[in-house]
């Protein structure tokens, strides 16, 4: 079956095509050269920790991968407050490292990654009110999907999800998929707190579902996170408000995600 001709209710794929064609083909090679690092033992995860520690650095959380490694593989001693949010997204990666993707999943890694960011009641669980981005300065910069709308915005996700689980894919296409869900994701903005946590996830679990455990070794959240004023702006250009992205603009977001293992290739 044609791409074209998937079931998708809410992924656009009007850029794949563009998308493919500008695809760098070191692209594949610098991604079947990943391997495992040494530092990685049965008790500690490297590149779990790469993960966990960027994307929360991307959120504005102070925190260094050296003190995070030490206080993992070694148990080197910190403020609770220094580690816990990211021993929570840590956790949600393992989690999601041995269990299919599905919305459960999902939203039990959300409930994870927000442990110590949400009440409970609000964790797992979409929002029912407006959602807002700000800047620091107060200026609302992105209004997110109305709350009437999230519960079946968010069905329709899932829904393409499954589809994409279930259809083979060409190792590009795996690649554009993953980062139009990480796209839509975030600007649905299902839950209160912890979006942009859970899309990075959503992102690299798609990819390791589709091309197995050596996805996990890619330092996206980290280029994400060198380059976050461009990843941000990438994410801004398709508009201010849910209800009228422009989503031909999202290619140089959408291109990101395979430049990461460029990067990482050249560190």
């Amino acid at each position: 079956m044609l791409i074209d001709e998937l079931p998708l209710q809410i992924l656009p794929t009007d850029l794949l095509s563009q998308f493919k064609s500008e695809f760098d083909n070191l692209v594949k090679e610098g991604f079947l050269n990943l391997h495992e690092s040494e530092l990685t033992m049965d008790t500690f995860s490297f590149y779990t920790s790469v993960s966990a520690v960027f994307s929360s650095k991307i959120e504005g959380e102070n925190i260094d991968l050296d003190s995070f490694i030490k206080h993992k593989r070694f148990g080197t001693k910190y403020k609770a407050d220094y580690t816990r949010k990211i021993d929570d997204i840590y956790n949600a990666y393992m989690f999601a490292q041995k269990t299919p993707l599905t919305q459960e999943a999902v939203e039990f890694s959300h409930t994870q990654i927000t442990r110590n960011i949400l009440q409970k009641s609000h964790q797992g669980r979409l929002r029912t009110g407006n959602m807002f981005v700000v800047t620091k300065d107060g200026k609302i910069e992105y209004v997110a999907a109305a709350p009437a709308k999230v519960k079946a915005e968010m069905s329709k996700l899932y829904n393409d999800i499954k589809v994409l689980l279930l259809h083979e894919l060409s190792f590009e296409e795996i690649f554009f998929f993953a980062s139009l869900l990480h796209l839509v994701f975030v600007k649905i903005h299902p839950f209160e707190d912890g979006n942009g946590r859970t899309s990075r996830l959503l992102e690299k679990w798609f990819l390791a579902e589709k091309l197995g455990a050596k996805a996990w070794f890619i330092q996206s959240e980290r280029n994400y996170y060198n380059e976050h004023q461009t990843y941000y702006n990438n994410i801004r250009r398709l508009g201010l408000e849910y209800d009228h992205l422009d989503f031909s603009q999202a290619l140089p977001f959408l291109q990101m995600l395979p430049k990461s293992i460029l990067y990482q290739g050249k560190a």
